[in-house]
């Protein structure tokens, strides 16, 4: 008798854990997004340097959207984020002081990242990083359809599991900041916490290097509680500066931390 209660209730523990990795998936397909707007936005912050959160009025678009750009908290809390779209040689150093420092970290990774950088993808969660969704292609997502919106995530994130063996954390940040409401609520459908930035730097072009100094300078001028800072691990400038800005951070009583538990908003 206890043999049968116990293979019912792991037959029921079962079915609800297949209930719940499909019920994002199924939700995303049954939801009517024809309501929502496909306007594009472009992410943009009004910057300032009283370590304040920067101000945006289009923010107010996220409500219901799980969707942030910054942490709220009253604690000197720092939220490190690296974009990945391709390699370009500096990524193993940014793990390696990352290890270092005791830091943890999201990369965003593209599918042919993924394809092309298993070792460092395998590396960054065997190291204790989140691993996020980059996309497939690195398209602006507002101007593609929900179905492609929708492929271009889930594609990104089978290929994670197929490379890699490690599932997909559930978190993206959307190419070029590039956004519209209904772009929003197809990635909150499909289980994503979209994740923006309150701190970025003219780090993208590998042949326009702002140099590590000029790094560090923006990041002590505009660094606030809470802060989920972009950087991009192609940069040189970002990789040297990156030890010298997380022992000046701890100088001033902050430290660095990694998204959990985020709150539905």
């Amino acid at each position: 008798m206890k043999k049968k209660v116990r293979n019912i209730i792991i037959a029921f523990l079962i079915v609800i854990l297949c209930f719940s990795d499909v019920s994002y998936n199924v939700l995303a397909k049954k939801a009517d997004y024809s309501n929502y707007s496909t306007l594009k936005h472009e992410w943009g912050l009004a910057l300032n340097n009283e370590h304040k959160v920067p101000g945006n009025g289009e923010s107010s678009l996220f409500e219901g959207k799980n969707t942030y750009y910054y942490i709220h908290t009253k604690k000197k809390k720092i939220y490190l984020t690296f974009d990945c779209g391709y390699e370009n040689g500096y990524t193993g150093k940014i793990l390696d002081k990352l290890k270092k420092k005791k830091v943890k970290a999201i990369f965003f990774v593209t599918k042919s990242y993924i394809e092309y950088n298993k070792d460092l993808v395998i590396r960054m969660k065997k190291e204790g990083h989140l691993v996020g969704n980059h996309t497939v292609n690195h398209p602006s997502l507002p101007t593609c359809s929900v179905s492609k919106i929708k492929s271009e995530i889930l594609d990104c994130e089978k290929c994670m599991k197929e490379v890699t063996g490690y599932d997909m954390d559930k978190y993206i940040r959307p190419p070029m900041g590039e956004w519209s409401e209904q772009s929003l609520q197809v990635t909150k459908d499909l289980g994503y916490r979209t994740i923006l930035w309150s701190m970025a730097f003219y780090d993208y072009d590998v042949h326009n290097q702002p140099g590590k100094d000029v790094i560090f300078d923006k990041f002590m001028q505009n660094y606030h509680k809470g802060a989920i800072v972009l950087m991009h691990a192609v940069s040189k400038s970002d990789t040297y500066a990156l030890s010298s800005i997380i022992k000046e951070m701890r100088k001033k009583g902050y430290d660095f931390y990694q998204f959990e538990n985020l709150k539905d908003r």
